[in-house]
């Protein structure tokens, strides 16, 4: 009787689910950073489309004759595949760097759909 399988003594320990269980699964903020600068350099892409502007950059160029929607989808695709690079190789001290670029973007399109605008 000793060899039978005692399912009162049995207990299955679970930790309650809590912000700190989850932290491993967060991402870091400069990598929320980076996801916020992709959406608005999508944005304001297409706006600037919408208002006769034309991309600047010949790779995204290319992309972007494929579709302005697909182009731009295939661009941020590429660039998050990149962060995931940057990140899996150990190199994520590369991301603040590439977010300040985008910021940069970002400012650019608003300012030439602004001044086209106006």
């Amino acid at each position: 009787m000793s060899n039978a399988l005692n399912l009162r003594e049995t207990r299955v320990h679970l930790k309650p689910m809590t912000a700190a269980s989850l932290r491993p699964f967060a991402l870091s903020p400069s990598l929320q950073v980076f996801f916020y600068l992709q959406l608005l350099d999508a944005l304001t892409t297409l706006l600037g489309f919408r208002t006769g502007l034309v991309e600047a950059s010949p790779f995204v160029r290319v992309l972007v004759n494929i579709g302005p929607s697909a182009g731009l989808l295939a661009d941020k695709m590429f660039a998050v595949l990149l962060a995931v690079i940057c990140v899996w190789s150990g190199r994520s001290r590369l991301i603040p760097w590439i977010n300040y670029w985008y910021a940069a973007l970002v400012i650019w399109n608003i300012i030439l759909i602004l001044l086209m605008v106006s």
